[in-house]
């Protein structure tokens, strides 16, 4: 896939990107060598490479899972600028 002028250029309009005219050019050719460089990546044959989450190998701390309740709901809505039956009340923002 290639890039022309009036692409970059309604790219560039989209994205709400002020580009003058004299960058249209040098822009359509780097964008041109970005999508060379994905069409490479594209021929690489990954079927048998893991995904990957990180470049880093690491095993996350489990802990147990416990459901409780918090019993914090009297303090936090102490701090509450107006509360009804252990819920915040906010004003109505739709009509």
């Amino acid at each position: 896939m290639a890039v022309d002028k009036e692409t970059v250029r309604k790219v560039a309009r989209l994205a709400r990107l002020a580009v003058p005219e004299e960058r249209l050019e040098p822009m359509t050719r780097e964008l041109n060598g970005i999508l060379k460089w994905v069409e490479q990546l594209q021929e690489i044959d990954t079927r048998d490479v893991p995904a990957m989450t990180s470049v880093v190998t690491m095993k996350l701390k489990m802990r147990e899972d416990v459901v409780t309740d918090g019993g914090y709901a009297a303090d936090l809505m102490k701090n509450a600028p107006d509360g009804e039956d252990g819920f915040f009340t906010v004003p109505k923002v739709v009509e």
